[in-house]
């Protein structure tokens, strides 16, 4: 009889968990698929005000291309979608004005800078822009200062006070664990490993630092001082000493046009929309009117394709499918098959990236390469960073555009590997022993030091590897051997800078590069397609559930982040060392404007 129980009990358990499994993927399915085709919500109503507020998350090249949970069902849009809505609400009857209400920024320079420059075309069909925060950050401030009116908290503040660069360094730490970290680098300027071999910056990397901090805040003075009709000088001495210390500062430097409120500031919306106080005003985010605005990919026959590559360059294993990510496998299987689509007359690759490994960078390269003997035109753009091994895969290119803000060159390798012999004898009270068929067998592991042989195998590798860049750039770029090195040795360059000795071809946006593409492949009528092709939510949770893809780490990560707020970066570098496997090719920072 219990036996009997027992097995009833657990049948109608069964029976219950199907049926709770049902309803929950099928509520699941609903909120991951319903919203998808419903776009009525992300509609401006009449005399709407456009709300520019991006205090958190990310603004990626591609929309959704994002390491996120499968439950979550907001889209991520890219910058470029962003930018395409603000656009689209210059001509759009139902929105009368924007309001840009963000305190901080989350975007690197250069997205910024796209996103004010929207703003900017945006102000010439005569619509209002206004401006308010409780206090601003320096990046906020930057958006905030094309306004037309910009309103700051009475008891508020601008960060306002130059460009500077903190890097972390952890030798003394390592070295008070007997962490042994053995590196070998090619080029005098690339200090990607100086975290861990130095207790500063070098001269090098200081030097190349602060040129680009310089060009970076002198185009950053330029467009402040033309929206507000500051002098560029008096603007930099406000910053250089510190003068703005409270709300009324900034009103008495011209840096903010008024003090007031947040309900003073709805007032003052409430006179732009010539509507009473007590009628409601109409707003919708940026980020929900970017998703019922398409973007224009054209109909003709002929196709370019704009492929995405964002975030560390990976060797990957050419099936898992990891966003924000480039997986040199899987990237080469999609150029793979655009070179073999004779529809594509066109690759437009957007390069976002501060490099990773040589031979996943080798191996997508190479693809271009043959795109581009298969008489494909390949067309460069490059986002904030293309630098190093984001660089390198540019380099089958008929043409380079940058960003007047992109960080490129940085053309050096490095390799590195660490040793705990030492760690784990005095801490542990381990050792290791090992028995041998070749005087190499062992080959190389953290247990034991590398040996000098071992050493100077690592070392010729590198200068290899770096020589083949060399003469890789030489080749693409028109330049001898020479003239490469004289300013690669992993040094950074700003845009401009970067096209006046050779490394880039143009300054100007992904547009501007899609129209060079169509014009060197003769084409006046094509269609756009974008990769790699997103998948939506409820595809990852399904591929998740049967065990078809490994499970991403999505949920983890957000929570993490969520803690760790702005350290959560050193999470992320501490998680890309775990995968680093042979050369690399990277970029030694990376720079956020706060």
């Amino acid at each position: 009889m219990k036996q009997f129980l027992t097995f009833v009990f657990a049948s109608c358990l069964g029976v219950f968990l199907s049926i709770f499994l049902v309803i929950f993927l099928t509520v699941g399915i609903a909120g991951l698929s319903g919203s998808s085709d419903d776009t009525t919500a992300k509609k401006a109503e009449a005399n709407s005000v456009l709300d520019i507020k991006l205090e958190s998350g990310e603004l990626p090249e591609m929309t959704d291309n994002v390491e996120k949970s499968p439950f979550e069902n907001d889209k991520t849009m890219s910058i470029h979608a962003l930018v395409n809505a603000i656009d689209h609400a210059a001509t759009d009857g139902d929105i009368k004005g924007i309001a840009i209400t963000s305190r901080t920024s989350v975007a690197g320079f250069p997205k910024a800078q796209l996103l004010r420059e929207a703003v900017e075309r945006f102000k010439k069909s005569g619509k209002f822009v206004v401006a308010y925060a409780d206090d601003f950050s320096q990046g906020a401030y930057y958006m905030a200062s094309v306004a037309d009116t910009i309103m700051l908290n009475p008891n508020g503040d601008v960060d306002f006070k130059g460009f500077a660069a903190q890097i972390p360094f952890i030798k003394d730490m390592l070295d008070r664990l007997e962490v042994k970290w053995q590196v070998y680098y090619a080029g005098q300027f690339k200090s990607a490993t100086e975290t861990f071999r130095l207790d500063k910056m070098s001269d090098q990397n200081r030097l190349q630092l602060r040129e680009y901090l310089t060009a970076l805040y002198d185009l950053y003075l330029n467009d402040v001082s033309k929206s507000r009709n500051i002098p560029k000088a008096e603007l930099f001495d406000i910053a250089d000493k510190l003068k703005i210390h409270n709300a009324r500062d900034a009103v008495r430097l011209k840096l903010v046009d008024t003090e007031g409120y947040y309900d003073e500031f709805l007032k003052m919306l409430r006179n732009k929309l010539n509507i009473n106080e007590k009628d409601k005003i109409n707003s919708i985010r940026l980020t929900d009117y970017a998703q019922g605005v398409d973007r224009k990919m054209g109909s003709g026959k002929d196709k370019i394709a704009v492929v995405y590559a964002e975030g560390t360059i990976n060797y990957g294993n050419g099936d898992e499918e990891k966003s924000g990510e480039i997986e040199g496998l899987r990237y080469a299987k999609i150029i793979r098959r655009l070179r073999q689509d004779d529809k594509v007359k066109a690759i437009v690759l957007r390069i976002n990236s501060g490099g990773g490994s040589v031979v996943g960078s080798d191996i997508l390269l190479r693809e271009l390469q043959l795109a581009r003997q298969a008489g494909k035109v390949i067309v460069s753009s490059f986002g904030e960073y293309a630098a190093s091994g984001g660089y390198y895969i540019a380099m089958a290119s008929d043409s380079i555009y940058a960003e007047p803000a992109t960080l490129t060159g940085s053309i050096g390798v490095f390799s590195m590997i660490p040793s705990f012999q030492k760690t784990f004898k005095s801490k542990l009270g381990i050792s290791f022993d090992t028995v041998k068929t070749a005087a190499q067998a062992q080959g190389l592991t953290t247990n034991f030091d590398i040996n000098p042989y071992q050493a100077q195998i690592l070392q010729a590798g590198t200068d290899s590897i770096y020589e083949q860049f060399l003469k890789l750039v030489a080749t693409n770029r028109r330049m001898t051997r020479d003239e490469v090195h004289a300013i690669a040795q992993g040094r950074v360059w700003i845009a401009a800078k970067g096209k006046e000795i050779g490394l880039v071809d143009q300054i100007g946006g992904l547009d501007a590069a899609i129209a060079s593409a169509a014009a060197k492949a003769g084409l006046t009528d094509y269609k756009m397609s974008e990769y790699p092709k997103p998948k939506n939510a409820l595809q990852a949770l399904i591929e998740q559930m049967t065990g078809q893809k490994p499970k991403s780490d999505g949920i983890k990560a957000a929570i993490i982040r969520e803690e760790l707020g702005e350290y959560a970066e050193f999470y992320d570098f501490a998680k890309q060392i775990k995968t680093w496997q042979g050369a690399q090719m990277r970029l030694p920072f990376v720079l956020k404007i706060q």
